[in-house]
Order: C-alpha cells, then structure tokens, then sequence
C-alpha cells in the first residue's frame, strides 16, 4: 500500500483530494489540524518520517488574505516555513513533493494571461508568504511540482459561491467587484488534476518537475462569475447583482487587477487540459442545489 500525504485535508482542496478515484493500492492521509500544526516546522518533519510515504501534497495554507496583513507571523509560518520544512522532509526520503500555491504572487499589472516564468510581484502579505513558500520548495527538493491556482470555489468551506447564495436569500441588491479579472477555478477540477500530477511523479522518475498554472479556461470578474452563478441556480428569478469598483468595497488587503494564469504547460507536459469554467460551476451548483432541497 502506498501512502500520501495531504496536509489541509479540512479545507477546499483538500476535501476533493479525499474524494478522488484513487488506485486501489493508494492509503490518502488527511491529518486533522489537532494532529498535524502547519505552524510548528518540527512537527511536520516528525510527522513525514513517521508516515512512510510515497509523496506529499501540501494543500494546507494560510488564506485570510485581509487578516494575513495584521497576523503576518500566522501567515509565513504556515504559507512559507511550512513548506520549507516539506521540502526538507520528503527530499530526505526520496519522494515527491506537490505544493499547491497561488495568483497572489503576482501583481497583477501584466496585460494578458500569467504564464509560469513571469515575473512575480506579490502586492501584500498572503502573496508574498506563498511566493516564499514556493522558493522555499525549489530550494528543498527538485523532485516537486508547484501548482498555482486561482479563485478557487467548492461545495464546502468560504468561498465566493457560497457568499453568493447566501447574500441571495437574503434578498435585494448585491455589489460585486467588476474591476478584477481571473479565472474561477472548480476544488474539484484542481484536486483531480493535484491527483494526476503526484501519481505521475511517483510512478515515473522522468516525469517533468517545476511550477505549473492549473486552472478552469475563460476569464470572467467577480461580477460576471456572480451573475453566472445566479443564472444557473435559478434562471427563472434572476437576482439584482450592481457591478462596483475595487475601492468601493473596502478590501484590507489589495488583490490583483489581472489573475488570469495560462495552463498551456500543465496541458503540453501532463496532458492535462482543465474545462471551462461554467462547465466546471454547473455539477457544484448541481450539489448545492440536492444539499438545499
């Protein structure tokens, strides 16, 4: 039996790795935060060479991005010592490390899709602590994969879909940011493609390593993802959605302009070639929509 480990098995991503269809031969150990503190580096190493695993994904991660800029000890600790000490761990062992990380590092200014060789340029304290982690990856161990992803959404945890839906039954007019352009991005998708990736650096000592964009195709803003989100709920009784300024809505943190990533490389070397983004919205709506009934 070969073991993985997935560090933040309680968040987003994590939740969808534990529902993928793994091999048979494959045990997914999902720690919870009682038992494994991305916080303390020294734990994490014990709980590695304890674990006899055959790979690591680190889903877990510091994501207050408005509380990042106050807590920024919190914040490194878990988005950058955590994966330092990862690194460091599975090269020990001789197995693959896959850390999942983030648009934020970037600035936001390019006109035109992130590729993974762009220049970073993280605009606050969440960014430049995942930016971090990233460095520290590469430094720690070359046998890695660095997913960036972007805008993230599932049927559990804080998202803006479930912001959405909320703000919804509550009825009136809802103000959603249309000055921010990413690519919104299924927990699903991204956890299978997470799934794809390990087993591949784990069965094939030649698969390719580095950093990697994964995320659903098609651009949208905050606005156009609501009013989608809210045509496929129920498109019978559409929903008052205004679309508003960045500045208008009083972010403690300030968030990229531009977050659309290119996943031309993850396709090109994996094979991997994520749907588009409403395709990937409906089967979440669709889940949303049975747990409501």
């Amino acid at each position: 039996m070969r073991r993985i480990l997935v560090t933040g098995g309680t968040g987003q991503v994590g939740s969808e790795l534990l529902r993928c269809q793994w091999p048979s031969d494959i045990e997914v150990v999902a720690p919870t935060r009682q038992e494994i503190d991305l916080g303390d580096s020294d734990a994490l190493e014990r709980y590695v060479a304890g674990g006899n695993f055959s790979a690591v994904i680190n889903s877990g991660a510091y994501t207050a991005v408005d509380r990042a800029e106050d807590d920024a000890l919190a914040a490194w600790k878990v988005n950058a010592l955590a994966p330092a000490a990862l690194a460091t761990a599975t090269k020990k062992r001789m197995i693959p490390l896959v850390q999942v990380s983030t648009d934020y590092v970037f600035s936001g200014e390019k006109d035109g899709a992130y590729a993974e060789d762009d220049p970073v340029g993280p605009l606050g304290v969440y960014g430049a602590s995942k930016e971090a982690g990233e460095q520290a990856v590469r430094a720690g161990n070359a046998r890695h994969v660095i997913v960036r992803t972007s805008w993230i959404y599932s049927v559990r945890g804080s998202n803006f879909v479930r912001t959405m839906l909320r703000l919804r039954a509550l009825g009136g007019r809802i103000r959603v940011v249309n000055d921010q352009v990413g690519c919104p991005t299924s927990a699903t998708d991204l956890a299978e493609a997470l799934s794809q990736l390990t087993l591949a650096l784990m069965e094939r000592p030649s698969a390719p390593t580095g950093t990697y964009h994964f995320a659903n195709t098609g651009t949208a803003t905050w606005y156009d993802f609501a009013r989608e989100v809210f045509r496929q709920w129920d498109v019978e009784n559409p929903v008052d959605v205004v679309p508003i300024q960045t500045h208008e809505f009083g972010h403690g943190a300030q968030r990229p302009t531009n977050s659309v990533l290119s996943v031309q490389k993850i396709g090109s070397d994996y094979g991997i070639v994520p749907r588009d983004w409403r395709t990937a919205l409906a089967p979440v709506l669709a889940s949303m929509l049975r747990a409501a009934k």
